[in-house]
């Protein structure tokens, strides 16, 4: 049941705790969150979602699972070697469109198709397992009080102009160099506000909060695997580039070339060292290091046609709560998106009188 020497976390019903006050701040949190959004709406006179608002590629490609993982591995859609369609959607963080001017974290949305198995929600009819990943190990806001104090200033900051937004990330960048020269810790918030502007195809994607990982409970990421975007990894951004240069970027590299990256579990090996309630706590490399369970593969493409761009952005959803039970997501954090999530999109696809739907075959994905 485990790698040699490693005992790792089993899964079971107590891995979770309800916070003080949850049900009171969830509905806080959805009603700010609500009324940003509807904000953000009537100025593009168009229906965003609530986070990753702007995309910079839809791809399609596979999951290959290999044949040898061993036993610990093997769980839940990881449980049998298969090749699995996929979509895939980059994106950034704000629920705005910003310009690319402002850094801000990258988000890799994966759509896997195809799956059997016992789901999460009954509701759900597809055969997919929805897994949402950011260029960041860890939430800064990593519990649901947190959560609501961040929701709080967003709400805030509303609508701020491009210049502010760029010097506050300026000057955390500043704050997050300046503390690292000092050999002291740099808070999460700080990290994530003043990451650099670099290349969205060489970063390594992080589902940042846990989930559970068949008997276990896992965090999962996806790194750069083939040359062709470990070569793009901290390549920095021109400083004159465009208001939307990842997407330029992006298009551009699938023009002529495909991409791989690993898709990699790192277990638990307990609550103390690796919460799930508090999803700020980086989880230790040298204690659990992260483990390969399959690889992403995408060919050469036209990432950004008109029909992906508004299939990506008005049709396709993606939830952390869609998929197989396997999979559950844990932590507060997590409970407060899968309502967030389902406001989010039954109100973007309401506004823009697009269908909710989820495909069935890849062929769905236009050109």
């Amino acid at each position: 049941m485990t790698s040699p020497g490693v005992a790792y976390l089993v899964y079971g019903d107590g891995i979770e705790q309800l916070q003080p006050d949850e049900d009171e701040l969830t509905e806080k949190i959805l009603a700010s969150m609500l009324r940003v959004n509807r904000n953000v709406c009537d100025r593009h006179r168009h229906g965003l979602r609530d986070a990753h608002a702007k995309s910079h590629g839809i791809v399609k490609g596979e999951l290959v699972v290999p044949a040898d993982l061993p036993a610990h591995l093997r769980q839940g859609l990881f449980a049998k070697p298969g090749r699995y369609p996929v979509i895939v959607r980059f994106s950034t963080a704000p629920g705005d469109l910003q310009s690319d001017r402002v850094p801000s974290p990258r988000g890799m949305a994966i759509k896997v198709l195809g799956l059997d198995g016992e789901k999460l929600l009954p509701d759900d009819d597809s055969r997919n397992q929805d897994l949402l990943l950011v260029n960041h190990p860890v939430i800064p806001f990593g519990h649901i009080k947190a959560y609501w104090e961040t929701q709080q200033l967003l709400e805030k900051s509303d609508g701020s102009p491009e210049s502010l937004l760029r010097f506050a990330a300026a000057l955390a960048r500043g704050a997050s160099q300046l503390l690292k020269a000092a050999h002291l810790d740099v808070p999460p918030t700080i990290e994530a506000i003043g990451a650099a502007n670099t290349h969205i195809l060489g970063e390594t994607f992080h589902s940042m909060a846990a989930l559970r990982f068949g008997e276990y409970v896992a965090k999962l990421s996806a790194a750069p695997r083939s040359e062709s975007v470990r070569a793009l990894t901290g390549r920095p951004l021109p400083a004159d580039h465009a208001d939307s240069a990842l997407r330029d970027l992006v298009v551009d590299h699938f023009k002529s070339q495909g991409a791989e990256y690993e898709l990699r579990a790192q277990l638990s090996i307990g609550l103390e060292a690796m919460p799930v309630e508090d999803a700020s706590v980086e989880w230790q490399e040298a204690a659990s290091p992260h483990q390969v369970v399959g690889k992403i593969v995408l060919p050469a493409q036209d990432a950004y046609s008109d029909a992906r761009r508004v299939y990506g952005d008005d049709v396709l959803s993606f939830s952390p709560w869609r998929g197989l039970a396997a999979h559950r997501p844990l932590g507060s954090i997590m409970r407060i998106r899968r309502a967030a999530y389902e406001q989010s999109s039954r109100s973007r696809h309401a506004k823009n009188l697009a269908p909710r739907t989820e495909p069935r075959d890849i062929a769905e994905l236009p050109d």
